[in-house]
Formats: structure tokens, sequence, C-alpha cells
């Protein structure tokens, strides 16, 4: 693979939101309202990209898989690690439930595991994937002060992706080419 130099990964919107949010010793998440922490002469909004990607599949034997990068918070903390990585916070998946990806506050959805939580309400109280999805997404992570949404797929092909802040990019394709793409609500 070609190496690529270094000016490659430099955004001068996200310098520019590091710079001002370091004063605050705040957090802001990618997708969040950025518009107080960038200087508006030099970025133009609409042209804002996020860094989270997070996907849901259901393959053609039942078994379901799901993944999440991340990378979209200005001014973590040195040695942060996210929810990504730990399964049942930001990623879950269970053949006899749903496949879930989270985006968002990942210490809310650490403490919280609300990936598996989704899961959970599924299979034990019996919840259809909207209303478990909803339950945590809508209900549960604002209760504890969390930003932040979810992709996810059950075991017949039903998609869900709620999130509770101001947008977040979401899209699915099944395998009859039926899709979407949403960015808002």
């Amino acid at each position: 693979m070609k190496f690529a130099e270094t000016s490659y990964f430099f955004e001068q919107k996200r310098w520019y939101q590091l710079l001002k949010i370091k004063k605050t010793e705040q957090i802001q998440l990618d997708y969040s309202d950025t518009t107080s922490l960038i200087e508006p002469t030099d970025i133009d909004l609409k042209d804002k990209k996020f860094v989270t990607v997070g996907l849901v599949a259901l393959d053609q034997y039942g078994n379901l898989a799901a993944g999440t990068s991340t990378g979209g918070m200005t001014n973590k903390k040195f040695g942060r690690v996210g929810d990504a990585s730990i399964i049942g916070a930001g990623t879950y998946a269970n053949n006899k439930t749903c496949a879930v990806s989270f985006t968002g506050h990942g210490e809310f959805f650490i403490r919280s595991l609300v990936a598996y939580d989704v899961s959970a309400l599924m299979e034990y109280k019996g919840l259809s994937l909207v209303d478990a999805a909803h339950e945590v997404v809508i209900k549960k992570l604002v209760t504890v002060g969390g930003e932040g949404g979810l992709i996810a797929i059950d075991t017949k092909g039903n998609i869900t992706m709620p999130f509770n802040s101001g947008g977040t990019y979401r899209g699915f394709m099944k395998s009859d080419g039926t899709k979407d793409i949403l960015i808002y609500k």
C-alpha cells in the first residue's frame, strides 16, 4: 500500500474545534452543533463530515454481525478507551435477537451497556427491535444525559436507526434493492 502524506490526516476545521474546546475542558461529539467552536469565515458548515462508522448485517444463513469504528470526539482525555471496543457497549450482535452499532457519548454507552440492552430487551421482555431501540436511545440514554444513536437489524431483516441528537448520517440497503439514506429526523 502507498503511504499517505501527513497532511492528508489534517483538517483545518477539526483543528479549530480542538483549539477552541481545549479552553473549556469539555468534549464535543463530531455530529453535535459545532457552530460556536468553529471559525465561521474558514468553514462551510454544510461541508461537515463525520468519522464514526457503524454497520450491521444479516446474512443468508441468519447470522448477525455488527461493527463500529470510532474517533468523532474532540478534546477526549488522554488514555480514553471508547465504547466501540467494548462488546455490549457500542457494538453487539446475538443471532437470537439483533445486531447493533452505536455512535455518540461512549462513556454513557459503556456505563449502561446500551448495545447489549437492546438485545436483552428483545430476548427477555419480548420487545420488537424498534421498541427496544427506542427504549434505550430515546428513554434510557436521555435520562442519563447521553447523546447518540444506533443502527440495528433483527433476525427477520427489520432495521431501525433512532437517535437523540440533532442528526446522524445513516442508511441501509437490503438484498431486494430497498435502500434509504438519511441525516435528520
